[in-house]
């Protein structure tokens, strides 16, 4: 049987030249003499997730992290490429708001609340470790929570986990002591194309208006 997922994806990058490129070939261009992006975005790689799409970006707008479940090691606890973009992103780039979004139905959030089903996975285990503490958290505060309830509630507080991690790089820990940065917690349901931010003044999280800064607390999101 044929597979034209490839086919689509070349016809895609002609559509694109011919197109989005030769209608903005000046603003691409221009792009070679530097980038100057808003903020560094921190999101999954699942594919149903477009941070551009959804924030409405353009090329050169995000400096973007994608991995399995939006995870940032804590400092030391890895040498991934996760901890230099965060240092690129501020020492180099100068970009002072970072966002971590997680997302609804999110499969590393199923596999961290699992309890089996990673045995042929083991490099899934193994990065979903720097998650542990949400899996703890979740288990001793929602430990009734089933099914997608549970995927959300293990996401949201994920995220939180996520920007407390971040707070180890000293990078960060620098721009922070600065008053240079910003961080924010965001969650997309890409269902109802609705994004949520954490509020910390209440503890909730309510529709994105706004960008309110957080310490990034573990809290009960």
């Amino acid at each position: 049987m044929r597979d034209d997922s490839l086919d689509s994806l070349i016809k895609g990058v002609k559509d694109y030249q011919e197109g989005t490129f030769s209608q903005h070939r000046e603003t691409f261009e221009k792009l070679t003499e530097g980038q100057k992006p808003k903020a560094l975005f921190i999101t999954c790689s699942d594919s149903r997730v477009d941070p551009t799409t959804v924030t409405g970006s353009r090329a050169g707008d995000l400096f973007i992290i994608r991995n399995a479940g939006n995870i940032i090691p804590p400092y030391g606890a890895t040498n991934g490429g996760e901890g230099a973009t965060v240092e690129y992103a501020l020492m180099a780039l100068n970009i002072q708001n970072i966002i971590v979004c997680g997302h609804s139905h999110c499969g590393a959030m199923q596999g961290l609340m699992s309890d089996g089903g990673l045995e042929n996975l083991p490099n899934v285990a193994s990065w979903l470790g720097h998650a542990r503490t949400t899996r703890l958290v979740i288990k001793d505060r929602h430990p009734d929570l089933t099914g997608e309830p549970l995927v959300v509630q293990a996401g949201r507080t994920n995220v939180l986990v996520q920007l407390d991690n971040l707070k180890t790089h000293p990078s960060v820990a620098l721009r922070l002591a600065q008053g240079k940065l910003k961080l924010h917690a965001w969650i997309y349901t890409f269902e109802r194309g609705e994004m949520l931010s954490y509020d910390q003044a209440s503890g909730e999280w309510k529709p994105l208006q706004g960008a309110p800064e957080l310490d990034a607390p573990v809290a009960d999101a």
